[in-house]
């Protein structure tokens, strides 16, 4: 079985955690918050944005980035950030990937991708415009290595509700 996993590093907007955490409830990938967050988890716009799926959430909390390192020392980390180097549809993609998102207004600590450089990778974009919103680049991260994998435990086809095919 394919493990797929979100980090978002210190979030500070509650309405693009929502929307992540229901990427996360359709496509089965589990989500990792990072303290501090910039909002309480009861906040009413972070539920809004994932009310219908809050609990269908493998969610788990961490206390900084190195409580989060310690308790995943076998993951496989793939840094987001406008400062990567490497085109994110050009990684493959293995099991237990960990896809991780800094802050809304920082990015990613610089150390952390200095000593990372080949794990960083990048949304292309254009060059004078400052980056996606999170939710939006989670959700492109997250369907573009389920593609990679053939969508695993996806359902691939819809209906009408009042006609039929």
């Amino acid at each position: 079985m394919n493990n797929i996993n979100i980090v978002l590093v210190e979030p500070q907007i509650p309405q693009n955690t929502g929307n992540i955490s229901r990427t996360c409830a359709v496509t089965g990938a589990r989500l990792h918050l990072i303290r501090p967050l910039g909002f309480e988890v009861s906040d009413k716009h972070l539920k809004r944005a994932g009310l219908d799926y809050w609990d269908k959430l493998d969610i788990t909390y961490y206390d900084g980035l190195d409580d989060f390192f310690e308790k995943n020392p076998e993951g496989n980390f793939y840094y987001f950030t406008t400062k990567g180097r490497k085109v994110h549809s050009d990684v493959e993609y293995p099991d237990n990937a960990y896809l991780v998102f800094g802050r809304e207004d920082k990015g990613l600590p610089e150390e952390l991708l200095y000593n990372n450089p080949e794990s960083c990778v990048r949304i292309p974009m254009r060059n004078e415009l400052r980056s996606l919103n999170l939710s939006n680049s989670a959700a492109i991260a997250v369907y573009e290595v389920l593609r990679q994998w053939d969508y695993p435990d996806l359902s691939r086809e819809g209906n009408l509700t009042k006609f039929e095919w």
